[in-house]
Parts: structure tokens; C-alpha cells; sequence
């Protein structure tokens, strides 16, 4: 049994290597903050929005994988925004950092109807570090490889794009990551060094026709990657309610599976929030089924974050179909 448990542990820990610069997205960006997984979101809203996230996985296994990330982005004039993001993910002996800095640039279709599209751009740095200090010799591995005699290092650079197209309370957005080739890591023998991961995301806000207080958005988020040919979908609804200050909470409940494998689910998690004086916090939880799964408790994000420096926009293309 010892054994079965050490074989998937390492075997997404390979998985994470093969996915360097892909970051695994769980729910974060339904926590109000769509810029996670979009430049092209960047400044939509009246205020300088910052979210912080902490991600804990498979809880109950050694060495998880851990991530923590921030995230701020502004607009910038009347149509365009920016952003910054910085990151820390833990995975066994392996440590990945990397900021991301994003522009985005918004423009009118059409007043009347309230059609406009974005786009976005990131550029991203990442380092990539194996921690031989923490390695720990065994009795079936009395002695390490010699070869291996300091910490791994490599570091690389890349870009995303992305689009956002936005009618009234419809919006869609499609975002490419990681558009250029990486350097092969050094330190492995055969790895794809071609790690582009593409992304749709897309939902619309329903108002109560009596109550305009009251919305359910129904999404849904989409992934390929490139490398392995591996899609992954969500299924998302969220319920919010605002009171007359504009603060406001939501629920709601996500469902992921592999595109191949529909319909049995990846993970199912529900998930809740507010929005309190411009004090934001977030929760989700999602539990795996997978063989992994008996062997944790779930997955947990926590995100908190808050919104100042308001200043309502004058143009109508930097405001969002989600309230902020």
C-alpha cells in the first residue's frame, strides 16, 4: 500500500514537471477575479483590486502541492488597464516562482448595445528550482546520485494573449499561455519544450427581473494543453445577493472532468464569499475522484482581498458585468 501511495505522489509530481510555467487553475478565478486566468481583464471596475491566494492540496498527503499568489489590476485612463501577479507553488523537492506584468486595452463594438472586446497581453518570468536539501536517503537508497551534488536551477520567459469579448451580460473570453518555446530543462533527458496551454472562458449574468439585487451566473471554463493533448472543463453556477451599500455574498459549485472521460467527474467542490466595505474574502473546497482521492481529504483555496482607490470610469467599456 506504502508503495501505491509513493507511485501517484511521483507521478504527479512528474506531471508537474511536464507542466512547467502551467500552473494548475481550480477555482480561484470564480472568487470575483477572472484576471487570474485572463490579461484581458485587466482594469475592468472602478477600483484597484488586489487578491491574495492560498492553495492547499490534497490535504492529508505528504509534500502536496502548495501555492500562494497575489494578484492587483487597475484601470489605466478611460479603456485600458493593467496588472501584476506573483506567485509561489511547492511541490515536493521542486519550488516554482514567477511574476506575470499584463496590459489590457478596452474598445466599444457598439454603445448602444453594450458590445465591447478586449485585449490583453502578459509577459511572464519563472523559475524552476529542485531542493537536493531536502532530499533524505532511504534503506532501499542508501546513497544519492553522485552526479547530483548542488540545488537545480533553470529560469524562463514567455508570454500570453487573450481576448474578451463582452455583450451586455454575456461575456467570452479566450486566452493562449505560454506562446513561445521554453528552454529544455537541462537537468532532464526528454521534456516537450513547447508548453502552450489554451483557455475559453465564458458565463452569463441572469438578474432577477424583480429583485435586481439578486444574479446567477452560470459559466464555464475550458483548458487544453498543448503538450499532452489533455482538456479539462468546468461546469460552474454561482448565486450572489447585493444589499443596498453594494456589498454583496455568493455561493455556488463547481464540477471539472476529462473531456474524455464524460461525464464522471475530477473534482466537485462548492464555494462562498463576500464582499464587506471593500473587504473581500472567498473560500472553496473540492474533493478528487480519482484513485488519489482516497488517500486525502480535498483540495482548499482561500482567497481575501480588497478594492480602493475608487473612481468611477468614464468610459463604458472598463465596466464589468460582474459587480464589483
Amino acid at each position: 500500500m506504502k508503495k501505491f501511495i509513493l507511485s501517484l505522489v511521483l507521478m504527479a509530481v512528474t506531471t508537474s514537471y511536464s507542466q512547467e510555467l502551467n500552473l494548475p487553475v481550480f477555482t480561484q478565478y470564480l472568487a470575483d477575479n477572472p484576471f487570474i486566468i485572463s490579461p484581458a481583464f485587466a482594469g475592468i471596475g472602478d477600483n484597484l483590486r488586489v487578491r491574495a491566494n492560498g492553495l492547499t492540496q490534497w490535504v492529508g498527503i505528504k509534500d502536496a502541492p502548495q501555492n500562494q499568489s497575489v494578484y492587483a489590476d487597475f484601470r489605466l485612463l478611460d479603456r485600458s488597464g493593467v496588472g501584476i501577479s506573483v506567485y509561489n507553488d511547492k511541490n515536493g523537492y521542486t519550488r516554482q516562482t514567477g511574476a506575470k506584468v499584463s496590459f489590457a486595452h478596452h474598445l466599444i463594438l457598439d454603445y448602444y448595445s453594450k458590445q465591447y472586446l478586449s485585449f490583453g497581453l502578459s509577459y511572464n518570468f519563472n523559475s524552476f528550482r529542485i531542493d537536493i536539501d531536502e532530499f533524505n536517503t532511504t534503506p532501499n537508497a542508501p546513497i544519492l546520485d553522485p552526479s547530483i551534488t548542488d540545488n537545480r536551477y533553470t529560469s524562463n520567459n514567455n508570454f500570453d494573449i487573450s481576448a474578451l469579448y463582452r455583450n451586455k451580460n454575456f461575456y467570452a473570453s479566450f486566452n493562449a499561455n505560454n506562446v513561445l518555446k521554453k528552454n529544455v530543462d537541462k537537468y532532464r533527458g526528454v521534456e516537450p519544450n513547447l508548453l502552450s496551454n489554451y483557455q475559453v472562458y465564458t458565463g452569463y449574468i441572469i438578474t432577477d427581473g424583480e429583485n435586481r439585487r439578486i444574479e446567477y451566473e452560470p459559466s464555464v471554463y475550458y483548458q487544453y494543453f498543448a503538450s499532452d493533448k489533455r482538456s479539462t472543463t468546468d461546469f460552474n453556477f454561482k448565486y450572489r445577493r447585493y444589499n443596498r451599500y453594494e456589498d454583496y455574498y455568493w455561493v455556488g459549485v463547481s464540477y471539472r472532468f476529462l473531456n474524455d472521460q464524460f461525464p464522471k467527474p475530477l473534482s466537485v467542490g462548492p464555494m462562498a464569499g463576500f464582499m464587506k466595505s471593500k473587504f473581500y474574502f472567498g473560500y472553496s473546497y473540492q474533493v478528487m475522484f480519482n484513485q488519489l482521492g482516497s488517500y486525502n481529504t480535498g483540495t482548499h483555496v482561500v482567497t481575501i482581498g480588497v478594492d480602493f482607490l475608487g473612481a468611477i470610469s468614464n468610459c463604458p467599456c472598463t465596466q464589468s458585468p460582474v459587480h464589483d
